[in-house]
């Protein structure tokens, strides 16, 4: 079934509100990352959830650098709904709004583990390492 991706500018709404759920499951619930430093920057971001049958299953959020790059982040997928290809469904989208609105780049910060995740979608570590939230990450990129 294909994903119906829906977006919202700011934070407000029902689809502000699915991409906060499926945050706090991932980010907050599973990995353990403290509140208050996932929630953080909502008032300034385009979130974009991918729905299955009705139901939220995988989002990300933009925001806007000041060079003009989209920043991608809060990239997470319910459990229930990994490897389905929604993260991926998502991102295309994003790029495709991107080049739509002639952005220069995307760039995100990846935890180590997904890096391959992003590579398989055009995106390139640049720079070291750093951890966010305790958990290890590589900034990435991908031209537009």
């Amino acid at each position: 079934m294909q994903p119906i991706i829906k977006i919202v500018k700011g934070n407000y709404g029902e689809i502000y509100q699915a991409a906060i759920e499926i945050r706090k499951e991932v980010f907050i619930l599973e990995q353990g990352v403290a509140p208050e430093l996932e929630l953080d920057h909502e008032d300034q971001a385009v979130y974009y959830v991918a729905y299955v049958a009705d139901v939220a299953g995988a989002t990300a959020r933009v925001i806007v650098e000041r060079d003009g790059a989209w920043h991608i982040q809060r990239v997470a997928t319910r459990k229930a709904y990994r490897s389905q290809g929604l993260a991926s469904k998502l991102l295309q989208k994003i790029e495709q709004d991107a080049r739509n609105q002639q952005i220069p780049y995307l760039t995100l910060g990846a935890q180590d583990q997904a890096q391959s995740f992003y590579q398989k979608l055009g995106f390139h570590v640049v720079g070291a390492g750093f951890f966010d939230a305790g958990i290890p990450h590589h900034q990435m990129q991908k031209a537009i």
